[in-house]
């Protein structure tokens, strides 16, 4: 039924009951606030926490295991070693470590710029995963032995002989696999 128009009269507004809403949601800022701007906190917290996370436990495999000790976790299938690796995944280019230096800054820069983009909702997770760790192995490159921007990264992690990682690295895989995941649903689905 159509509503009857009177001529000089105010419509009246119309009220949908969304059950009680938190007063932080509806504050002037927050309205005014773009979401994808609320979001750029929440990447640069959890960059942050990977970047803690990662540094502290480099810093315990350091003192922990550089007399040669090996911790096993899960018999020989899960155990912490110290290792340097100059190079990529599996020791990949171990002679070009300015490259991945290049490469870490180049992916830092790029992934702070999507950052500060609109995403769907879930890219803000992925993103600060990505960002903390491509961010604790840039400054691995930069800072830490043999010299600046030839750094090698501590990996302490070793899974059964197929390769020694760190959080950082653990960050950087489930980051990507939620971007995959993420890609994998249509876009109205996940904003």
């Amino acid at each position: 039924m159509a509503p009857i128009l009177v001529p000089g009269a105010r419509p009246r507004p119309t009220v949908i009951d969304a059950g009680p809403i938190s007063p932080l949601l509806t504050s002037p800022a927050m309205a005014a606030t773009p979401p994808s701007s609320r979001r750029l906190p929440f990447v640069v917290a959890l960059a942050a926490l990977v970047f803690v996370v990662d540094q502290a436990t480099k810093f315990w495999a350091e003192s922990a295991l550089s007399d040669g000790r090996r911790i096993p976790l899960i018999g020989d299938f899960l155990r912490f070693r110290l290792l340097y690796n100059p190079g990529a995944a599996f020791s990949i280019g171990t002679g070009a470590t300015w490259v991945f230096t290049v490469l870490a800054a180049v992916a830092v820069v790029v992934l702070v710029r999507m950052a500060t983009r609109p995403q769907p909702r879930g890219w803000p997770l992925a993103l600060g995963l990505l960002l903390g760790g491509a961010t604790t192995h840039l400054c691995d490159r930069l800072f830490r032995a043999p010299g600046f921007a030839r750094g090698h990264v501590v990996d302490f992690i070793d899974y059964n002989g197929w390769f020694v990682g760190n959080v950082a690295d653990i960050a950087l895989t489930v980051g990507a696999g939620v971007l995959v995941l993420l890609s994998l649903v249509p876009r109205a689905e996940h904003r």
